[in-house]
């Protein structure tokens, strides 16, 4: 992939300091623990209706969406890189044309997946539950969820250029105002009027479309007439070719991941229903820590993003050891809080004591992901921020050969502490892999500084 040193004309140094850091972390950081809030929103909005299969069938409903939308997220990631170049050379005309790039490419993949929607709805659930009821009430949800996928799209390359520019305050506020909706909606539609799970889905849909209302309007402010791209550079095929290389390499990466995950799902499930039950508790563990490393995350991306587009390498070390410092110190806080109040986290999920007695066996393992996970979590950051794709692809399928390779030789030995043990491995592995690469792939990104 083409490196943006090679686009590099001058030199722009910028100090990296903890306020910058955390001026980003933190406002994302708050932005997306919004996300865990509405979807306990949406799960108490309809287990007031008292039908089990209205549960279940939104349950399995948000599960769809989010593997489909999830794993096409890469909208927001690489946006979030480009700009974060554009920003550090100080081009404020490639950051506007990267927005409506992305922008564009939103409003196209919404189209693909409207025209995929009869098929998904015709198939997906039947997949994933054998249960007509439960599986008419996913219908519902999904296929009115699908109406506003141009919107959902155009969300994420909002907030990517918003986080490229390093705007973590303005970030959070369409975070807010997407998930804050969403819930006052959801509440409103859901359960005052008593549209039940169709009330719950319009509820997201007008979000979404109320988000990118505002997003653009607050985004076209940092737009400036003469600074407009011509037609030409909009289009010009090899930012273009850059775009889409980096988004199907982020997508391969997003799909090994879940992947991953429905691996351990898998192998937890030949423990018995009481250990799959468990392990499903506790993976709530992991991903809550998931999202305080998030934030970090994004810092790294904007800051490592930054540098390279400024072509200052002072400022690239200087984020890797700040966004390294506070990832593994946030880490360490989270572990011991999920060690210390992890048995009463429990006893909230679950009402079933043998699933909690199970889960207080492998407890620890939960807690220890947020800090196996740490560099990985920020070395995604760098390796997105300075556009680094190709590699951050191919460390992943190498991670997870190896996950795999633990997972045949762990969970025959030692069982379900085998299975955890795999995930820290894994988590473990993807973080040092990419680290081994950053002192090669900084001399090349850097070579005009030299």
């Amino acid at each position: 992939m083409q490196q943006a040193s090679s686009e590099a004309t001058a030199i722009k140094p910028f100090p990296v300091t903890h306020r910058l850091v955390l001026g980003i972390a933190i406002p994302m950081t708050l932005g997306f623990l919004t996300t865990p809030l509405l979807g306990l929103t949406d799960t108490a909005v309809v287990g007031h209706l008292g039908k089990p299969e209205a549960l279940a069938g939104l349950a399995i409903g948000a599960i769809l969406f989010d593997l489909i939308y999830g794993s096409l997220s890469f909208l927001r990631t690489s946006t979030t890189g480009l700009v974060a170049q554009a920003f550090g050379r100080g081009d404020r005309r490639e950051q506007q044309a990267v927005f409506w790039r992305a922008l564009l490419s939103a409003m196209a993949l919404g189209l693909v997946m409207l025209a995929l929607a009869p098929l998904i709805l015709a198939f997906a659930p039947d997949l994933m539950t054998s249960d007509p009821a439960v599986a008419a009430v996913t219908r519902q949800y999904f296929g009115i969820r699908v109406l506003t996928s141009p919107a959902t799209f155009a969300n994420f390359a909002i907030l990517g250029f918003v986080l490229g520019r390093g705007q973590g305050v303005m970030g959070l506020a369409l975070q807010i105002i997407l998930n804050g909706t969403n819930i006052v909606l959801a509440i409103l539609l859901g359960l005052v009027l008593g549209y039940g799970v169709a009330g719950v889905a319009w509820s997201t849909a007008i979000a979404e479309v109320t988000a990118v209302v505002i997003g653009l309007a607050l985004v076209s402010r940092e737009f400036r007439s003469g600074e407009r791209p011509s037609r030409a550079e909009l289009f010009d095929p090899a930012k273009l070719k850059q775009l889409f290389q980096m988004n199907a390499d982020i997508l391969i990466r997003s799909l090994v991941l879940n992947a991953a995950f429905t691996l351990l799902t898998r192998v937890g499930s030949s423990f018995g229903a009481v250990t799959l039950a468990a392990n499903a508790v506790l993976m709530n563990i992991f991903m809550l820590s998931a999202f305080f490393l998030d934030g970090l995350a994004g810092a790294a991306e904007q800051l490592a993003g930054r540098a390279v587009g400024a072509q200052y390498r002072p400022s690239f070390d200087r984020a890797l050891k700040l966004t390294g410092l506070w990832s593994f110190a946030m880490a360490a806080a989270v572990g011991v809080f999920f060690l210390v109040f992890g048995q009463p986290i429990i006893h909230l999920l679950t009402t079933s004591d043998t699933v909690r007695q199970e889960a207080y066996v492998y407890l620890g393992w939960a807690a220890l992901t947020g800090l196996t996970g740490a560099l990985a979590f920020q070395m995604d950051g760098v390796f997105i921020g300075a556009t680094w794709s190709r590699e951050m692809r191919n460390m992943m399928l190498l991670s997870f050969a190896g996950y795999c390779a633990s997972l045949a030789v762990l969970v025959p030995w030692i069982g379900n502490h085998g299975l955890w043990l795999s995930l820290n491995l894994f988590l473990l592995m993807r973080g040092f892999f990419l680290a081994a690469m950053v002192p090669r792939k900084a001399r090349q990104s850097f070579v005009a500084a030299h």
